[in-house]
């Protein structure tokens, strides 16, 4: 079951409910990220629509997302409520809600594997990737694609870090951005050579992270594809924009002359 550090949840947050027992006078929900603490609806806390029965709106069983509106720790008392939920706010929440399903997975894979208790790998692996990235998901996603040193970072033991980084490897598959263009390139001096250095010279002065690639190869003299992939739309923007301007730039000290035509998707 997903769940939370604390354990009670605060005034205005929004929470996942499942429904359990309804009643005229409203309706409890079990909140699945408080390991089932019970929460009640007040039945002015149902729907902003008119509705002849509350049983019209909700139904056992039913998962949704509510929002606190009254939170007692000392006694034990969570109200909660379903009409004070934007449309925007509970499609938030379910994106959240569904990336941190998969991230439990994950770590209860990774314990699994190394005969601990889920509980055992929220405390030593995923509350440390939630600290350090801000989601536990978005850190597996690092770990997927830039590996241990991602994990480490946040503090992740080093017992820990071969299964959930073989796991992470196995579950998440990111997809690249590309971003593609034509480069008109003509060396009337200098030949063929000229025209390596030019198309080759952003790798001297450009810093190409591991999650990009690179690539130019020859349509047909003079014309060259140039596709930039990248898992960051603005990193990928970024990179792309660097090699062109890098190329264009050495085409002119060259004596060359270049274009670049911008692929459309």
């Amino acid at each position: 079951m997903v769940r939370k550090r604390a354990a009670f949840p605060q005034l205005n947050e929004l929470v996942v409910g499942t429904v359990t027992e309804i009643h005229d006078h409203g309706a409890f929900v079990t909140l699945d990220e408080y390991r089932g603490l019970r929460a009640y609806v007040p039945l002015g806390e149902v729907s902003h629509s008119w509705f002849k029965s509350i049983r019209e709106v909700l139904k056992v069983g039913q998962k949704a997302v509510f929002k606190v509106i009254r939170s007692d720790p000392r006694r034990g008392i969570v109200d909660v409520s379903l009409r004070r939920v934007s449309d925007s706010e509970r499609r938030a929440k379910q994106l959240e809600w569904k990336r941190a399903l998969r991230a439990e997975k994950i770590l209860e894979s990774a314990a699994k594997m190394l005969g601990k208790t889920l509980d055992e790998a929220y405390e030593e692996v995923g509350w440390k990737l939630e600290d350090y990235y801000g989601e536990m998901l978005k850190g597996l996603e690092e770990a997927a694609t830039k590996g241990a040193d991602a994990l480490r970072v946040a503090g992740v033991p080093d017992e820990w870090i071969p299964a959930v980084l073989e796991v992470a490897k196995q579950s998440i598959k990111l997809k690249k951005i590309r971003k593609s263009g034509v480069i008109t390139l003509r060396c009337v001096e200098g030949g063929l050579p000229a025209l390596k250095k030019v198309l080759t010279s952003w790798e001297q002065s450009l810093q190409i992270p591991d999650t990009v690639s690179v690539e130019i190869y020859t349509i047909g003299a003079p014309r060259y594809r140039l596709d930039v992939e990248a898992l960051d739309p603005k990193v990928c923007e970024k990179i792309f924009e660097g090699v062109v301007s890098t190329i264009l730039s050495e085409a002119k000290a060259a004596g060359c002359t270049a274009s670049v035509e911008v692929l459309k998707k």
